[in-house]
């Protein structure tokens, strides 16, 4: 392959945000916290939308975010028939997006994919769960420009999914996790 041909394919491939941190001792960590995060969440929503038309992906699953990007989620709900890009499993109409995050993790590559998924008609509900720490920021659409922000940090709280009909508890999706508490307080904002 010429140097000419690589830059060629390199154009015409889609950018895939990587939302894994880098590899050491410490994000070996929020590796495993991340997958169990992702996985108690895959199981407490998979339970309650089971027999819906809805589909839920995890770990791997990549949405077109336009301009050429795509971002993996770790998990991603279809409500309805789910949407392909001509030719390959590029999600063009998710619904709901779970992305587990850490914060040492590049934030301004966080705040860019946040941005692409708001951006996204299709999606009704975002969730950014830390695996650093018990918290959920959660993105419910309003209307084409707002969104409602909630934080949920304590373990009682409840993350209710209106577009799935679906409520979860924090200590769910929490379960096995071994993470601290939240150093900032939701009681102000919510």
């Amino acid at each position: 392959m010429t140097d000419t041909s690589v830059a060629k394919q390199r154009v015409n491939t889609p950018e895939t945000f990587n939302h894994r941190p880098n590899h050491s001792a410490q994000s070996a960590a929020g590796g495993r916290w991340s997958s169990l995060i992702a996985t108690n969440a895959a199981i407490a929503i998979g339970s309650r939308i089971h027999g819906s038309k809805s589909e839920i992906y995890v770990n791997g699953m990549c949405v077109d975010l336009g301009r050429n990007k795509t971002s993996c989620p770790s998990i991603v709900i279809v409500n309805g028939e789910p949407k392909f890009s001509d030719g390959r499993e590029i999600l063009q109409n998710p619904t709901v997006v779970l992305e587990t995050v850490a914060n040492e993790v590049d934030p301004l590559g966080r705040a860019e994919k946040l941005e692409g998924y708001l951006a996204l008609p299709s999606i009704k509900e975002c969730l950014l769960v830390r695996s650093d720490q018990m918290r959920i920021e959660h993105y419910a659409r309003q209307n084409a420009k707002q969104w409602l922000y909630k934080i949920y940090d304590e373990r009682d709280d409840v993350v209710s999914i209106d577009t799935l009909n679906c409520k979860v508890s924090v200590a769910e999706i929490y379960a096995k996790v071994d993470v601290k508490l939240s150093g900032l307080s939701s009681k102000a904002i919510n």
